[in-house]
């Protein structure tokens, strides 16, 4: 029977063409996503351990934060000047450094922030007893020494144009600094890998502006020669004060390996999750590829069964000829995946991410993973195909080439697939009806019923196909004649379509479920905010006061108010209390309120959400106590209640409330409104105002909407790439069902030609017969990515307010041409080997 197999497989090499690469695809996916992770991770920790190349011991502060964990109330200063002097003077010390960093904006030579405010940031160079900071390598100019002076690293000066000797504009939490710059180098600092931005100032300036305590961040301790770190460490910690610890360089290194490990470990999983979905749409291009193959053999398996072969025997010839085809693609697709690990790490870093440079990395259980997944795929999907041929008896063999299924068999797997339908139907609906409660009640059912519509696919195929039989028609003999075609088989018209079907049921759900969140941002935006301008830090620190008072002496401006934030105890709960200028919050946001309003804002009032007000059972005029986070306590009075979102929620109360509260007074942002609303003009008026300063951003409603609204397209469009492949697949099927259902009627082609239906009808029959198929699975996809993208917006419109589902339905007649499109492509070969067939050979074949 091994003969029997390797000689099938060799005589159908052609016809197994397209499983192959199907299967290969998807295991080129999975073994790329794991050589990609490995040596990204493996770049990353061999980066990382160069940056404590210089780092025997590390000295860190734990001290106890105030009672609320502000940081308040704090024991003197640790890490200090002095305890740097006794750190170098402990034997086996070779060099101690202090560590600094803060927040730094850097103005690229437009003016505008360079980065995300999140990752600019700034660090002192503390020079050691040669003049050099081991942590830097400079590849251009010198090291900062005076306080107008700074360093960049070379990738951030690549990005915003900047050389040696040229004159930058930063920012800390102050005014605009027009600083020198004196030097570029190259550093292993874990923000600069990741693609942040790093400025260095001399120690000296570093230590005014990026901190306001007299203390370094981290002490590093360099041991000298022959001393090991765990000596050093035990030297270190018998003049530690109180409140500190020392740890060697290998537990950093082996704490930052760790964190980096999940990091990967995360993208890994996402990455093979999608991989997971390419794979399971290839099982139906394989399932109906071994299905046509058996069912154009079946005289010769019906033969080999009169001979003396048992089921058994069959069934096990059909697996054998899946396990060759399975390593043949496990080996070409674990190849070929190397190339992608290579090939995405290439596009990653052309598009900005900064991945370090590092060996490929391909361990040897990625090989084994990669073969066990195609060899599993491959035959699992081969299985029933091998047992249904084996089942058919050998004299019905013989008798009929094209034995199609049973009507029996039709109706048990529609009834299964309508049970399995309803059962996962059932259970979205119970999962939407929990809201937050019910995502993997969710989650499950739409599993479920993806599956029992895969399931019910053969049924659905007569009337929505049946459909389209009108433009068919437009087409003459050959749309008629491809409307036949597809409902001949309706098994095999289902399987090809269901493998189109998945891809887009992923791809729609997502976009109806972020456009209708980009929708909501907006609403919610334009309905919270009746200012027109935002003004906060670009890592969103406190601003300072003297931000708004510069802003009410701008002629433009027509009123601003303040937000400091503070939390604290209200009433039974935890939650966050926000000071406002009662004067003129009222023209500024727009709640709505179900008691109360904003006059009532004065004094000790307070505006409460509604989700406080619902677990406290509060109404307006009700007392409640307030224990603010320094320990305070404060008895207000509920002014009004107010329908909460995303963007406005919590307690509002007076500035003159929250003031004694704060350790420092500052605030997280000032609203704005202008005359005759926002404008070019006017934002450029507040930019100047406020010197140009990159630190701080200034927005708009839309901009602000946009800017989270950017963020989903972002993770739309990464999903449209990760369900590339498996729409790839799907098109492979469709051209493999064509293909060889093109051979497998050669004797009807051939009669039709001889009756007179020219080549280019030919060709229009098969392309319009994948057309057909193709938007099949387009409609189902499309239908069913609707209505799951339907029942999770009702457990997101349980947390949004603003949310409502909205359909693109532009985007929807995007995917269905782009469907319609992929069957015109799929068509190309197998309708220009129909068409090229000779009809007196194709009459006399078998």
């Amino acid at each position: 029977m091994f003969r029997t197999a390797l000689r099938n497989v060799l005589a159908h090499k052609a016809r197994l063409l397209m499983t192959v690469l199907a299967v290969m695809l998807g295991v080129a996916f999975v073994s790329g996503t794991l050589v990609f992770t490995d040596t990204v991770g493996n770049a990353f920790k061999n980066k990382s351990a160069k940056s404590f190349d210089h780092v025997s011991v590390a000295i860190r502060s734990h001290s106890p934060s105030g009672p609320d964990g502000t940081g308040r109330d704090q024991p003197e200063p640790t890490l200090t000047d002095a305890l740097l002097k006794k750190v170098e003077g402990v034997p086996g010390a070779q060099s101690a450094t202090g560590v600094l960093s803060g927040f730094t904006a850097l103005a690229d030579k437009d003016g505008k922030l360079v980065g995300e405010g999140w990752s600019t940031l700034g660090g002192n160079y503390y020079p050691g007893a040669d003049g050099k900071d081991d942590r830097y390598t400079f590849t251009e100019g010198r090291a900062p020494k005076a306080a107008d002076e700074i360093a960049l690293d070379s990738r951030t000066a690549g990005r915003a144009g900047y050389r040696a000797g040229d004159t930058a504009r930063v920012s800390t939490d102050g005014p605009v600094m027009r600083q020198k710059i004196t030097g570029i180098f190259d550093t292993d600092d874990g923000n600069v890998v990741a693609g942040g931005s790093l400025v260095l100032f001399d120690n000296a300036t570093a230590r005014k502006v990026l901190v306001e305590t007299p203390e370094y961040d981290e002490i590093t301790v360099k041991a000298d020669p022959g001393t090991s770190e765990a000596a050093l460490k035990g030297a270190v910690e018998k003049v530690l004060p109180k409140d500190t610890e020392a740890v060697t360089g290998q537990v950093l290194a082996d704490e930052q390996d760790d964190l980096i490990a999940g990091q990967t470990e995360a993208m890994s999983q996402v990455l093979l999750y999608f991989a997971g979905i390419a794979l399971f749409v290839g099982i139906f291009i394989i399932a109906n590829t071994f299905t046509m193959l058996v069912s154009q053999r079946i005289r010769e398996l019906a033969l080999i069964r009169a001979v003396g072969a048992s089921r058994r025997q069959v069934t096990r010839s059909v697996l054998i000829e899946a396990f060759i085809v399975g390593v043949v693609a496990a080996v070409s697709g674990f190849l070929l995946g190397i190339g992608v690990a290579v090939g995405l790490r290439s596009l990653l870093n052309s598009t900005g991410a900064s991945l370090p440079d590092g060996p490929l990395v391909i361990a040897p259980g990625t090989a084994l993973v990669a073969l066990a997944v195609g060899l599993l795929v491959t035959m699992l999907a081969a299985w029933l195909p091998g047992r249904r041929a084996a089942k058919v008896p050998p004299v019905a063999a013989m008798n009929s080439v094209h034995a199609t299924p049973t009507t029996r068999s039709l109706v048990v797997r529609n009834t299964i697939g309508s049970v399995i339908t309803a059962l996962g139907a059932a259970l979205v609906f119970l999962g939407a009806s929990m809201n937050e409660d019910g995502n993997a009640y969710m989650a499950g059912g739409a599993a479920v019923m993806l599956v029992g519509v895969i399931v019910l696919t053969p049924l659905l195929s007569r009337p929505v196909i049946a459909a389209a039989a009108p433009l068919l028609n437009r087409f003459g003999v050959a749309g008629k004649l491809a409307r036949q075609n597809a409902l001949r088989n309706p098994r095999r018209t289902a399987s090809t379509a269901a493998a189109l079907m998945i891809g887009l049921t992923l791809v729609t759900a997502m976009t109806v479920l972020a456009i209708s969140m980009q929708n909501a941002i907006n609403k919610m935006a334009v309905d919270s905010l009746k200012s027109d301008y935002s003004v906060s830090m670009a890592n969103f620190t406190p601003l300072s006061p003297d931000v708004r008072k510069k802003l009410d002496a701008l002629p433009e401006v027509e009123t601003t108010s303040p937000m400091r934030e503070a939390y604290g105890e209200v009433g039974d709960g935890f939650d966050r209390i926000t000071g406002v200028d009662p004067r003129t919050v009222g023209r500024l946001l727009r709640l709505d309120f179900s008691s109360g309003s904003f006059d009532a804002l004065k004094g000790k009032g307070a505006l409460v959400d509604t989700t406080t007000a619902e677990k406290q059972n509060l109404q307006a005029g009700d007392p409640l106590p307030v224990t603010f986070d320094d320990g305070g306590k404060d008895r207000l009075t509920v002014a009004g209640v107010y329908e909460s979102n995303e963007m406005i929620n919590g307690v509002f109360v007076s500035t003159a409330v929250v003031d004694p509260h704060l350790e420092k007074v500052a605030d997280q942002q000032v609203l704005v409104k202008v005359e005759n609303g926002a404008s070019d003009k006017a934002e450029q008026s507040i930019v100047e105002a406020l010197g140009e300063n990159p630190a701080i951003q200034i927005q708009d409603k839309q901009a602000i909407s946009d800017k989270i609204g950017d963020q989903i397209n972002l993770l739309l469009n990464m999903l449209y790439g990760l369900l590339a492949m498996a729409v790839l697949i799907a098109v492979l099927g469709v051209v493999n069902t064509l293909a060889m259902s093109v051979f497998e009627r050669k004797h009807e082609i051939g009669m039709l030609r001889a009756i007179g239906l020219d080549r280019a009808k030919v060709k229009r029959m098969v392309r319009l017969e994948s057309v057909v198929i193709s938007l099949f699975g387009a409609v189902l996809g499309i239908g069913l990515g609707i209505f799951l993208a339907w029942a999770a917006g009702r457990s997101i419109a349980a947390n949004v307010s603003t949310y409502s589902m909205r359909i693109p339905f532009d985007r929807i007649a995007v995917f269905l041409v782009m469907a319609a499109l992929v069957g015109v492509l799929a068509a190309l070969w197998p309708a220009r080997r129909a068409a090229r067939l000779n009809a007196l050979e194709a009459i006399k074949a078998e």
